[in-house]
This record gives C-alpha cells, structure tokens and sequence, in this order.
C-alpha cells in the first residue's frame, strides 16, 4: 500500500481515538469522502495497525450505538428553528 495512504490511515485513526470525532467530521477535516474514510479505518487500519484498529471499532461501535439519539436532536433542533422563524 502506498505510504502516503497509510499515512493518512494512522493520521486519521490516531485523530479519532483523540477527539471522538465522526467519520462525517473526519472526511471534512481530511479532505476525503465519508467512504474514503470508512474504508480506511475499517479495511486498511486493520492490515496497517491491529491494536488501533481494535480501539477504532470500540468507538465506531459506539457512534452506532449512539446515531438514534444523534438524529433526534438534529430533528428537534431544526424544527426548534423553524418554529423561531
């Protein structure tokens, strides 16, 4: 695998396991698409580096466990806005 690919792989696992951030954040910051990082941290970390890639799945695992209560805050938040209007 090309070096400038794991680079980025381990740049962006190491950035996750910092601020939590979501695959949807990490491809703005990174400048790839949201597949690009799927793909990243669920295939190529794990040919890359097995223990961090262990840790990524805990917290991918938890953003899943998570997405339900995301979603309805996004909801109330926008019709919150549009009742203001």
């Amino acid at each position: 695998m090309n070096s400038k690919i794991n680079k980025r792989v381990l740049a962006e696992a190491r950035h996750m396991l910092k601020t939590k951030d979501t695959i949807r954040t990490i491809s703005k910051i990174f400048q790839v698409s949201k597949s690009t990082v799927h793909k990243d941290l669920h295939e190529r970390l794990k040919d890359i580096d097995n223990s961090l890639f262990i840790e990524i799945e805990e917290v991918l695992k938890y953003h899943t466990d998570i997405r339900h209560i995301r979603g309805g805050e996004s909801t109330r938040k926008k019709y919150e806005k549009l009742d203001t209007n």
